[in-house]
């Protein structure tokens, strides 16, 4: 099983919704709060290819996207594939 990161904020309502569909399928995660830390913002950002806004998905070293990405990968069955790994 893949090792999976979430960049978030305590206030964003985009970061609620990825975790909680990660935790309907029963999946692990790391939560990575960038709230107020400028330093692992700009990780965040560098790792993501230059992009702000939370959240920030990564399954091992692939950048999944964000929120809206997620859950569209989600509607075309290909979520528990990357999970498996």
């Amino acid at each position: 099983m893949k090792k999976i990161y979430i960049y978030t904020t305590k206030t964003c309502p985009f970061c609620h919704a990825a975790k909680d569909l990660l935790e309907k399928k029963n999946t692990a995660y790391e939560e990575i709060d960038v709230t107020g830390n400028t330093a692992l913002r700009n990780e965040m950002s560098n790792k993501a290819k230059g992009r702000t806004s939370v959240p920030q998905i990564f399954f091992d070293d692939q950048h999944i996207g964000g929120c809206d990405d997620l859950y569209a990968l989600e509607s075309n069955g290909q979520l528990e594939k990357l999970i498996a790994g």
